[in-house]
């Protein structure tokens, strides 16, 4: 999955410390995913007021198809520079493959986990006999000191498993609660799959120097004193040492977090950079096919890819975060 739609703005991830205890919510919206006839996806991030948590810059809930394409979909090969694309799966398979060699299957329970660094290109396909099924896309924004590195690709089959009494989960990537996942990182970040058991009244421990995120995936429960129901990103802030999980019938939830990002970042289209002038370099290697930059895709014929929009009439410019404007 990728940002493949144009966007006429950039956004500036920029935090000059924890910003505290918050309760907000930031509904995620519906965009058609450019270049894929018949899909749409659900984006929590970037907000407006929200442009990262952590160093957590994208977050997308896919589905599995349309009436336009109800076997799912095949995303042709595309760029990335500056981030890392996390790729969740919550049913069906997906075929991976990119310009470092990478071509593997996917399945529920399993991380791909790409760092573009540089620049790299990369596919997503149905796999045949399966539908694409439903699943999350996040991307990591790299710090200044890791943005320029190699690319390169990892998988992860098995992921370590966190467990408090009546919640059950997943370590994606960072650490939870003492349990580490082998994922890469290239800032101090969490993410994890949880399942709340019905009845469940618990405690799940959080790093008080992270600001967080949840999104309910399905079902819906109480954190603390707020009832959060799937659709809309539930902010928390930093400064917390645990929330309480209760009142539930069961739910599925995503929780992220990680230090406040303090970098400036120019997001467009499929890029994370610093300025106009970064991004304007990667799209024009992009369309000139710079086989350097971004290598051709075994399986791939060398004009199967997906060109890019054209640039704004204007400067990119970063927009500031404005923390702690409610979303109710």
């Amino acid at each position: 999955m990728s940002d493949l739609e144009p966007r006429p703005e950039a956004s500036l991830c920029e935090s000059s410390g924890r910003p505290g205890p918050r309760a907000e919510f930031f509904p995620a919206r519906e965009v058609p995913l450019g270049g894929v006839r018949g899909v749409t996806v659900f984006r929590s991030l970037p907000q407006r007021d929200l442009p990262t948590v952590g160093a957590w810059c994208f977050l997308d809930h896919f589905g599995s198809g349309s009436a336009a394409n109800p076997e799912g979909h095949d995303i042709d090969p595309h760029p990335h520079i500056g981030l890392q694309t996390v790729t969740w799966p919550l049913n069906g398979r997906i075929r991976h493959r990119d310009s470092v060699g990478s071509d593997v299957e996917i399945e529920p329970g399993q991380l791909n986990i790409m760092t573009s660094g540089h620049g790299i290109a990369h596919s997503e396909y149905r796999v045949p006999g399966h539908v694409s099924g439903h699943g999350l896309q996040l991307w990591v924004a790299l710090p200044d000191e890791s943005r320029d590195i190699a690319p390169h690709f990892e998988q992860h089959r098995e992921l370590p498993e966190f467990s408090i009494p009546s919640v059950d989960g997943i370590v994606l990537i960072g650490t939870l609660g003492g349990v580490t996942s082998p994922a890469t990182a290239y800032t101090p970040i969490v993410g994890a799959d949880l399942r709340v058991r019905a009845g469940a009244d618990s405690a799940l421990p959080l790093n008080p120097e992270f600001e967080h995120a949840v999104l309910v995936i399905e079902g819906e429960l109480a954190i603390d004193d707020t009832r959060v129901e799937p659709g809309r990103l539930f902010y928390l802030g930093s400064d917390r040492d645990s929330i309480r999980l209760h009142d539930t019938a069961g739910a599925h939830l995503l929780l992220l977090g990680g230090e406040p990002f303090g970098e400036d970042l120019v997001m467009w289209w499929n890029f994370v950079a610093r300025s106009h002038e970064e991004i304007e370099r990667a799209r024009n290697d992009w369309e000139k096919h710079d086989i350097g930059r971004f290598a051709d895709i075994a399986g791939h014929t060398p004009d199967q890819r997906i060109p890019a929009p054209p640039l704004p009439g204007l400067h990119l410019k970063p927009r500031k975060r404005r923390c702690g404007v409610p979303h109710e």
